[in-house]
């Protein structure tokens, strides 16, 4: 057990043991915390300082620590009935970022996470890359605006041939990069095209911009150039969002052909394309296909990367590559919202990105995402037969899932919960009308390949396949 739960363990006793004393009280010594609860010095001094944070304890050097006057609830709920009348009609819409179902009870097995289980995270290297970071004497100096020129290099070798580090800006992570650009390149009330589904994320940030989300359809082979050619005519919308490469939620890496078609329909229409490559390094062993900049000679493509899913989810650390006056408009944005991206964060992106260790992690966990794919394929092809697989993922997090005709996706997704089974609804990855009912079922935030297997068993129990 990690000292981290250890001492919140440790809290929560100490806390129910505070509920029977009385302000003023002493506390056991850490001495006797330490033979009590069998746990370290370390434990210990977390869990007081914990609750001494929370306002709980009171510490007094060299007497101890005492329990702290308990604060008087408000006799009054504040009435804040008037700011629905002065706040703006600029509401932001969660509703396709948050789980409507509340949070998974435990021993949930999780087929909706976008991140990877802890188990195949890069832990040991993360926590050495953050020690050698924090050793450095500039770690807690301002930042540049655009980010470490260092950080930028290794980004801007990431990107390919022809982007130099003046093309790249650090951001917290893909994220932020979305909103910045989404702000940057359009007005409140743009359309914006987008591929249909999409990632949900992207939904929220375009709408929280005041944008209108236009959904273009999807083929086997990704984005369809002619209809994309169509949305730009109609709408004259100045701005395409898309994942080329290991597609959120459906895994479709868009066809060779048509990659030239998008950049240049793009360009006739006037308008960027923003470039999220968000799974550049979740491909599961087989080559993976160049970013769309590669393609790109005008500065059409504003590409957007992050470190965030093959690493950790508090790895927020990502990059925006565009050039020519975008680029500029990106920084003003950068610097108007938050100056720059925390220093010691870039510095320990920057180690781990150096270190040759970095690379191993990404041939283990491509070899473990692959297996975890295929793992989940023939489990849902065995156990749920009237379901149907849109594709077995190259890349990525997820398989995408076609219903039978005539369910309901949230009825699915809701009834997977009772039985121990956290799904994701298409109709959350939809900008407007479904076509079909899907889920998204990800392999990635399950501790082991048997909660994979485990899981589409309890899904056929609520959802058998024909007789």
């Amino acid at each position: 057990m990690s000292d981290s739960s250890s001492s919140a363990e440790l809290a929560a006793s100490m806390r129910a043991m505070i509920d029977r004393l009385s302000p003023g009280d002493r506390l056991p010594s850490s001495r006797e915390l330490i033979q009590l609860h069998r746990v370290g010095p370390a434990t210990v001094s977390q869990a007081i300082a914990t609750l001494a944070a929370e306002g709980v304890v009171i510490t007094r050097p060299g007497s101890g620590t005492y329990v702290a006057a308990r604060l008087q609830r408000r006799a009054a709920v504040t009435d804040t009935a008037w700011q629905t009348v002065t706040l703006a009609d600029r509401s932001v819409d969660t509703r396709v970022l948050t789980d409507a179902l509340g949070a998974p009870p435990e021993g949930t097995i999780m087929l909706d996470g976008g991140y990877l289980h802890r188990s195949l995270r890069p832990g040991k290297i993360l926590t050495a890359a953050l020690a050698r970071a924090a050793r450095r004497p500039d770690a807690w100096d301002r930042a540049p605006a655009a980010g470490l020129a260092a950080l930028r290099s290794v980004f801007a070798t990431m990107a390919g041939d022809g982007v130099s580090a003046d093309d790249v800006l650090v951001t917290s992570g893909g994220q932020s990069a979305l909103s910045m650009a989404f702000r940057a390149i359009a007005a409140p009330g743009d359309p914006i095209l987008m591929e249909s589904p999409t990632y949900p994320g992207a939904i929220a940030a375009a709408r929280a911009a005041g944008l209108r989300p236009v959904p273009v359809p999807m083929d086997a082979d990704g984005l369809q150039p002619g209809l994309l050619a169509d949305a730009f005519a109609m709408t004259r919308a100045r701005l395409l969002y898309c994942q080329p490469t290991y597609h959120n939620p459906t895994g479709t890496v868009l066809a060779p052909q048509r990659r030239r078609q998008i950049i240049d329909a793009a360009r006739t229409a006037g308008a960027f394309v923003i470039e999220d490559d968000f799974a550049r390094h979740l491909g599961h062993g087989t080559p993976v296909p160049p970013p769309l900049l590669a393609d790109d000679r005008d500065g059409t493509v504003i590409y957007l990367t992050s470190l965030t899913k093959p690493a950790a989810p508090s790895l927020r650390i990502g990059a925006l590559v565009a050039r020519g006056p975008v680029m500029e408009r990106l920084r003003a944005i950068r610097l108007v919202d938050d100056f720059f991206v925390t220093r010691p964060l870039q510095e320990t992106a920057l180690e781990l990105l150096s270190s040759p260790t970095w690379e191993r992690h990404l041939r283990s966990l491509a070899a473990a995402l692959r297996e975890r794919c295929a793992a989940l394929a023939a489990a849902v092809t065995r156990d749920l037969p009237g379901w149907s697989l849109t594709r077995v993922a190259t890349g990525g997090l997820h398989l995408w899932v076609g219903l039978p005709y005539g369910t309901d996706d949230t009825v699915i997704a809701a009834a997977a919960r009772q039985h121990g089974v956290a799904v994701s609804a298409g109709s959350r990855y939809f900008a407007t009308e479904l076509p079909a009912a899907y889920l998204r079922l990800g392999f990635a935030a399950t501790a082991d390949q048997a909660e994979l297997t485990e899981a589409v068993q309890r899904l056929a129990v609520i959802h058998p396949g024909p007789a």
